[in-house]
């Protein structure tokens, strides 16, 4: 078979959508996995060029549909030599305006999917990925910066940083790099309610530039960190927020 066989988590809309398209493009094999997108996902699958791709399903949040659905992107790829992490959910709970309840809730879901989904969905692709392989973590501006109503998404992003620096270092004896990119703002349906005027004025102006990122960027980013010359990036986040926070 001609390409990687590649498995992008979250892929059916967005970043995750942009992502699967730019390794077709270059003549990848590509699983999308979705949780409920099952008609978005079908389309996507339609329209990416090329031929072995896949639709997969899983809720991240439940370790034994992340284990069927890697084997079933494994199987129908011929083996993972590429993982994209893009998966994740973002929920409003300001710690002053929940119950605890609500709060335990909100930090169980969000942890389940964003860190321990991702961390879950990495143990099973590395059975099938050889070395060479190279896994792309979907971070987040929010982990530096901070997500004072989402401090569950800001604390899981984190995480899923210091999880790909540390696997960097498992991996490499391995051959497989891991990286991690870090967008802000992005131009999706997940924030098009943010983008609406008035308060998308001032989201715009966060960057020098003006405006918030398109997801082809995001994109561009991955398949480099994905790509054969990028393992000495291994362990590296690559912050792609058009300079709108310096660290």
């Amino acid at each position: 078979m001609s390409g990687r066989g590649v498995l992008v988590t979250g892929a059916s809309r967005g970043i995750g959508r942009a992502i699967a398209a730019a390794f077709a493009a270059q003549g990848d094999r590509v699983a999308i996995h979705h949780r409920d997108s099952a008609q978005e996902a079908q389309k996507l699958h339609g329209e990416l060029p090329g031929e072995g791709h896949a639709v997969v399903r899983a809720d991240l949040a439940d370790p034994a549909e992340v284990s069927g659905m890697v084997e079933s992107a494994a199987q129908a790829l011929g083996g993972i030599d590429v993982l994209v992490n893009n998966a994740g959910i973002f929920l409003h709970h300001p710690v002053t305006e929940l119950s605890y309840a609500e709060w335990q809730a909100a930090w169980r879901r969000t942890l389940d999917v964003n860190l321990v989904g991702a961390a879950n969905v990495i143990w099973c692709a590395l059975k099938h990925m050889p070395a060479g392989g190279r896994i792309v973590n979907v971070s987040s501006r929010g982990a530096f910066r901070g997500e004072p109503d989402s401090p569950a998404y800001g604390a899981s992003k984190a995480g899923l940083n210091a999880l790909g620096q540390s696997l960097a270092i498992a991996l490499a004896p391995h051959g497989i790099a891991v990286g991690t990119v870090a967008p802000g703002f992005v131009e999706t349906d997940m924030t098009n309610e943010h983008l609406k005027a008035p308060r998308g004025d001032a989201i715009r102006a966060q960057s020098p530039f003006g405006r918030v990122a398109r997801p082809e960027e995001i994109a561009a980013a991955a398949v480099y960190l994905a790509s054969p010359g990028a393992e000495w990036a291994s362990g590296a986040v690559l912050d792609l927020n058009g300079a709108s926070y310096l660290r």
